[in-house]
């Protein structure tokens, strides 16, 4: 199964790979194989995670306080949120279609 994310979510990726790299050099690659091994598991087991809201997942990165929220669809996994878990929990809803 492909993986695609939505547009904000990859710049919410990007934005915390900056960061990462700015507070010490190489944890930006670090955070950004643990986002890699995140949705790898996903893909291998999209329904593990449960429900999050309506209609979308979201699985833990193991070393970073991120969550991936993301959807099934038909053919591929929708990455909807890079989700940093202090942050205020349902504001990537609108990104979603109802």
């Amino acid at each position: 199964m492909r993986y695609t994310f939505h547009p904000s979510a990859r710049l919410e990726l990007n934005q915390a790979i900056d960061y990462y790299e700015k507070c010490q050099a190489g944890l930006g690659e670090e955070f950004a194989r643990e986002v890699k091994a995140t949705i790898f598991r996903i893909i291998q087991y999209p329904k593990a995670w449960g429900g999050f809201s309506k209609n979308t997942r979201r699985c833990l990165t193991n070393r970073f306080p991120y969550g991936l929220v993301y959807q099934i669809l038909e053919s591929e996994i929708l990455i909807i949120a890079v989700m940093q878990l202090n942050r205020e929990p349902a504001y990537w809803k609108n990104r979603i279609s109802k």
